[in-house]
């Protein structure tokens, strides 16, 4: 995974009014926090922010003053109506710690015929990994499942250097099958 470099400023001003002052000038708010050290306030820019966060699990290499940072995102608040980064929190890490995340469960391939549907009961998947070899997300094939079929934790395919950070037999897929409604006859009343 690619680190995306990112600016950040420190900030002295607290509250809603500076927050608010801080967005008008299409920034974000944030907090650098980890490692025993004090949290520092930050803002960054928000555009390239966006467009970072737009990878789960991104790493972030923030120059703050001159001194560079290793952070992923730990909590992203974005305004309910238009999405707009609102606040970030951000987690320092550092090169060959692991970390645990949650990464996206893909699934590629057709279940069988006859109507079943695809339940995913986790669409994240809790793993362990070295914060700067993140997986973007697992796939997991669903080819050929029939009603009653689930796919469970172990049964994910992950990659070399990932290790699960939930039961094993944890349910992250399941089929069922699916109901269809016989049409109801012409003049039948209800």
């Amino acid at each position: 995974m690619a680190e995306v470099k990112l600016t950040a400023a420190v900030r002295t001003d607290f509250g809603k009014g500076a927050a608010r002052r801080i967005r008008r000038e299409a920034q974000v708010p944030a907090v650098v926090y980890g490692h025993g050290g004090e949290p520092v306030h930050v803002s960054l820019p928000g555009h390239d922010l966006m467009m970072a966060l737009k990878t789960p699990n991104v790493l972030l290499s923030l120059d703050i003053e001159g001194r560079n940072e290793l952070v992923i995102p730990k909590q992203v608040q974005r305004d309910p109506l238009k999405g707009f980064l609102e606040h970030v929190d951000l987690l320092v890490v550092k090169r060959g710690e692991t970390v645990t995340v949650e990464v996206p469960v893909h699934t590629e391939g057709d279940l069988a015929a006859g109507g079943n549907l695809l339940e995913h009961t986790l669409t994240a998947l809790p793993v362990e990994a070295e914060a700067t070899h993140i997986p973007e997300a697992v796939t997991v094939s669903i080819a050929g499942l029939e009603a009653g079929a689930s796919v469970l934790a172990k049964d994910v395919v992950l990659p070399a250097g990932v290790a699960l950070a939930v039961d094993a037999d944890t349910v992250v897929l399941h089929v069922v099958a699916g109901s269809v409604e016989a049409p109801a006859a012409e003049g039948a009343e209800a």
